[in-house]
């Protein structure tokens, strides 16, 4: 039997001014433009939810001016769903989902019409994400899979981008923005129109949102039974899918996608070690 030391990264709860776990907003009223802005806390702020945006309304009290958020315009902005924001595209497809849980992960394809933010929902529900294609192989066991016509995969072009990396997909723009002028490639709340964004040019100087994580760690054991033969449960492709499978069943439970987990190695180098058999009978 094997022994590893699994240290997840958590919020530690919500601060008196956050609707958002392990998160403290900041309003600053000192104007600056948005690439001073960003030098202050954390980061400036992601909005996920309109709760978040009660609470910086609240917040910004009676106070009408426009302040930074953290969104942005990147106009080169074709991602992969595994690794990126959510993104919007009208009409309704089949979907071809990823699936890590095997111990090569497998192409699932969805016989459901749905549009992409749907499938893309779908996808992380019930298994790993929406496909990603590495290679031309990919590529292959991909249209293996849909019998006719076209599916949705994970690649989109989101050019609306969180400084910090979040992959909320939460949008409050005000009517008629963004208007895509030229230079305006950053984003205001305005609280003198309940909160709702539009986009800017980041040169122009005004207060900012910023937020400050609050994190702390917990070290859990986590018991490994005897692995299939042939398989090396120190090799990285095997820890990288068990860490693909714990956070897809976490999520599943409720818990944040913020949460990191992360395998703690021994003083060998390595991640398992075989218990003694004394201290497996201690146990």
């Amino acid at each position: 039997m094997d022994v590893v030391l699994l240290l997840i990264m958590a919020a530690a709860g919500l601060s008196a001014v956050s609707s958002h776990p392990g998160r403290q907003y900041h309003f600053v009223y000192d104007s600056k433009s948005m690439t001073e802005a960003q030098r202050h806390f954390t980061d400036l702020t992601t909005v996920h939810s309109m709760e978040d945006v009660e609470l910086l309304n609240d917040m910004a009290g009676p106070h009408g001016q426009h302040c930074w958020i953290g969104l942005y315009n990147n106009v080169n902005g074709w991602s992969w769903s595994l690794s990126d924001t959510s993104f919007y595209k009208p009409g309704e497809m089949e979907a071809v989902c990823f699936d890590a849980t095997g111990q090569n992960g497998t192409f699932v394809f969805i016989n459901s019409y749905m549009n992409w933010t749907e499938a893309q929902s779908y996808c992380r529900d019930h298994h790993t994400d929406l496909a990603s294609v590495r290679s031309e192989a990919e590529n292959q066991q991909i249209l293996d899979q849909i019998p006719g016509g076209a599916a949705w995969i994970g690649l989109s072009r989101d050019t609306w981008k969180w400084y910090d990396g979040s992959r909320s997909s939460f949008r409050y723009w005000s009517a008629h923005e963004p208007n895509f002028a030229p230079n305006e490639t950053c984003v205001t709340a305005a609280f003198g129109n309940l909160g709702k964004w539009e986009d800017w040019d980041c040169r122009m100087l005004r207060p900012f949102i910023c937020y400050k994580d609050v994190v702390s760690m917990q070290v859990f054991k986590v018991r490994l039974q005897k692995p299939s033969s042939g398989v090396d449960p120190n090799d990285p492709a095997f820890l990288d899918e068990m860490l693909v499978t714990m956070k897809k069943n976490l999520r599943d439970k409720g818990m944040d996608d913020n949460i990191q987990l992360v395998w703690r190695k021994q003083p060998d180098g390595q991640v398992f070690q075989k218990e003694e058999k004394k201290k497996r009978e201690e146990l």
